[in-house]
């Protein structure tokens, strides 16, 4: 679920939140209205709690995937959460570049291709990396909710055997799992993000 879930991000929140900061004011593409957009978008998707947003998304998921129960089924909320989110990391994340590196590659008459390719996206690749890292950790929870309403995974063993059967046990294991599998995302990101850091 949540490997669906970060494809999708990567695939869509990337380029979303790179042209969310392209077409803020003072950048290469600057678009008031198309930013409007995109910013609503991102904020109305990220404002709904994720339990509600799988509610909500029910009909979606029926609609694509003939069924709301499963893993797959708990893909598509997941997946539609991951998209805003990532997209909001990377806009921050491109925000930190310095104003006055994209000032000289535009004086150098980098195309704006050029400049998202060489100097945006590689400047800021260490905080791409750690939001990756963050949106990785948040959906692994996120994954673990969607077991509530029948999403599988983790979260479905630890609801149906550990609290609905009192195997306090099974609880005990699913939590120490989502702890160990959450602390190895997040050292590995930070691990990658330090490489590449060259600042």
């Amino acid at each position: 679920m949540v490997g669906t879930a970060m494809i999708a991000a990567i695939l869509f929140g990337i380029p979303l939140g790179l042209l969310t900061f392209l077409t803020s004011k003072g950048q290469l593409l600057e678009q008031k209205i198309i930013n409007g957009i995109l910013n609503s978008i991102v904020n109305i998707v990220r404002s709904f709690p994720f339990i509600i947003l799988l509610v909500a998304l029910i009909p979606l998921t029926r609609a694509l995937l003939g069924t709301t129960v499963g893993p797959t089924a708990a893909s598509v909320p997941l997946s539609i959460a991951a998209i805003p989110y990532l997209a909001r990391l990377v806009e921050q994340s491109l925000r930190e570049v310095p104003k006055g590196t994209i000032e000289a590659a535009v004086a150098m008459g980098g195309s704006p291709l050029q400049i998202i390719l060489k100097v945006l996206l590689l400047e800021a690749r260490s905080g791409l990396v750690l939001g990756l890292t963050v949106t990785a950790v948040s959906f692994i929870s996120y994954s673990a909710i969607a077991g509530v309403v029948g999403g599988g995974g983790i979260g479905d063993l630890a609801i149906r055997y550990g609290y609905y059967r009192f195997q306090t046990d099974i609880m005990v294991i699913t939590v120490f799992l989502l702890i160990i599998l959450v602390q190895s995302v997040q050292f590995i990101g930070n691990l990658i993000a330090i490489k590449i850091d060259k600042r």
